[in-house]
């Protein structure tokens, strides 16, 4: 039996070899760059009259005379997605650049024989119970529940994240988040690491910097204990934001808690669970990395 040879092509001919032959009929009149212009001008903003904030494709298609899917294919040439928006935010800190060396250096090379922590507080988290009980998940099914909930109060979750390994070293539920609290949370988180030196990564909270905190800090036994503030409008800085967003997602968002004692039992349990599994954030930018990225331009 013989079998007729292999067609071998190189890259450069494979991707000739693709491409369209040459179509007969009327060839295409529509200008891509014209398209392109039309979407980006006036800022992305389609004109006044048509009283919309932004270009879809069928508003955009019937504002040139011209097909949808044409202005969807080009749109998609282009990566230009005008139904989506980001946004940003500049840090007015004028300590910006000291203190993101300040705290990143924590976190790249911790001093010798101390306690890097990063500490904040997840306010106003919220009891909700559902107005029916859960249907479960099913083949073919996802879990379902009321879009109407009952609310059963709130509570404030106080964390330390321990940056070398990644634990919650200390970790407290209360009904408000005001300075007393704060330093019943640090004492807490002081106690947690005696005999060290203690570095703790907070954000400019008012309730951080309160005259009654500042005095129990200069106490003797308490000059172990180093706070260090991120930029403001930088609490992303704060490495412990990472586990808040772990336990919304984990443990919060899709739960049903009757009361607040629910709700901090819950929380209780999972960061005992978290703290068996937990691994360390690896920070992997440095300071000029972030600088150069967060600083507005001067033109």
């Amino acid at each position: 039996m013989s079998f007729a040879p292999a067609l071998v092509l190189r890259e450069g001919d494979r991707d000739a070899a693709l491409d369209d032959e040459p179509r007969s009929g009327r060839p295409a009149e529509i200008d891509e760059i014209e398209v392109v212009a039309a979407t980006l001008a006036n800022a992305g903003r389609p004109p006044r009259r048509l009283g919309i904030t932004h270009w879809s494709a069928r508003f955009l298609a019937a504002e040139l005379g011209i097909s949808f899917a044409s202005v969807a294919r080009i749109w998609r040439k282009w990566k230009i997605q005008p139904h989506r928006i980001e946004t940003f935010k500049f840090s007015t800190d004028p300590e910006l650049e000291p203190k993101i060396r300040d705290v990143v250096g924590l976190y790249l090379a911790p001093p010798d024989n101390a306690v890097v922590v990063s500490v904040d507080e997840k306010s106003q988290i919220q009891a909700l119970d559902r107005t029916a009980p859960m249907l479960p998940l099913r083949p073919g099914l996802a879990e379902r529940r009321t879009h109407d909930y009952k609310r059963h109060g709130t509570t404030t979750l106080f964390a330390a994240l321990e940056v070398a390994t990644g634990k919650i070293t200390a970790d407290a539920c209360y009904p408000r988040h005001r300075h007393q609290e704060f330093l019943r949370f640090i004492k807490k988180v002081a106690g947690a690491h005696p005999g060290t030196d203690l570095h703790v990564v907070l954000d400019n909270y008012g309730a951080h910097k309160h005259p009654e905190v500042r005095k129990w800090l200069a106490r003797p036994e308490n000059q172990r204990i180093t706070l260090h503030f991120t930029p403001a409008s930088c609490s992303w800085l704060n490495m412990v934001e990472i586990f808040f967003g772990i336990i919304t997602r984990q443990a919060i968002r899709r739960g049903t808690f009757r009361s607040v004692k629910e709700l901090t039992g819950a929380i209780g349990l999972f960061i005992d669970a978290y703290n068996d599994r937990c691994l360390p954030f690896t920070w992997t930018k440095d300071a000029d990395e972030l600088i150069a990225k967060i600083k507005p331009s001067k033109n």
